[in-house]
């Protein structure tokens, strides 16, 4: 279904064409003078923590389905404001898979929100012109909302303006694990091939950077330039944790709700004053 994947450790291929992908997509990520922030550049490859919900729908004394209900029109505010600044990806983490420990009532409510935003604001941000594709584990997550998931990404549009990438049931962590596994299976058929008298590839071309980025999520993902978290807290979060290597990061005091168009061009000039040297000088 989609790019979300499953607990399980299935083989995946790493066909040319995903290695292909990889390597550009890594290579874009960091190379050239363009790539550096400094002297205006405009980021085109955003990341986005969307925190503090609970926090502002307890602040005004409303349940916290309330806060999520406000936190979704923030999210549809940006995506607006991300495709009149010419931003081409935004991956957004909706729900991690540490997210199922929260009380069974404010997930309950999650999951409904989840299914009612894809069915009513999903069709919207295709309209246009948005590609909306789903990452993370399948595993413990309703029939109904699978069905909903990839109902919704079978409608994208064929030549998108931009790619949302909503990050749900999701850990960098799992990512990362379920990669490995992925290549391991790869790296296992190939010895076989080669016990039965087909040719044998070398390791390093077998486990390199760009295979194991082929077995991500979403391989053809760009590696953010740029990661926005609200509410005041500074770290990642088990986000993105492999895609986040070089990215620039960015922290708002504001709760997610409150985050509008004017704080996300705030950002965005932030970064453009930041030089990405990529461990270079």
């Amino acid at each position: 279904m989609g790019a979300m994947a499953s607990n399980e450790p299935q083989p995946r291929r790493t066909a040319p064409s995903l290695l292909r992908k990889a390597g550009t997509a890594r290579r874009l990520a960091r190379g050239g003078s363009s790539e550096r922030a400094a002297g205006g550049a405009e980021c085109r490859y955003l990341a986005v923590i969307m925190d503090g919900n609970g926090r502002w729908a307890r602040r005004r004394h409303l349940p916290v389905a309330a806060g999520h209900r406000a936190g979704a029109k923030a999210l549809r505010r940006l995506i607006e404001r991300a495709l009149d600044r010419g931003v081409l990806e935004v991956t957004v983490y909706s729900f991690s898979s540490e997210n199922w420990r929260r009380p069974a009532d404010e997930v309950g409510a999650l999951m409904e929100l989840f299914i009612e935003q894809i069915e009513s604001q999903v069709p919207e941000v295709q309209s246009r012109g948005v590609r909306v594709q789903f990452v993370g584990r399948k595993e413990g997550v309703a029939a109904e909302l699978l069905a909903r998931i990839d109902a919704a990404e079978a409608a994208n549009p064929v030549a998108p303006a931009m790619t949302m990438y909503i990050a749900f049931n999701y850990g960098g962590r799992d990512e990362i694990v379920d990669a490995a596994r992925a290549l391991a299976a790869t790296v296992a058929r190939a010895s076989a091939d080669a016990a039965a008298g087909g040719s044998a590839r070398p390791l390093e071309e077998l486990v390199c950077e760009d295979a194991l980025r082929a077995c991500l999520y979403a391989p053809e993902m760009h590696d953010p330039e740029l990661l926005i978290r609200t509410s005041g807290e500074q770290r990642i979060s088990n986000f993105l944790l492999w895609q986040l290597a070089y990215t620039e990061l960015y922290f708002s005091a504001k709760l997610w709700p409150d985050f509008g168009p004017a704080d996300l061009d705030e950002a965005l000039a932030v970064y453009a004053t930041r030089a990405r040297r990529f461990g270079g000088r």
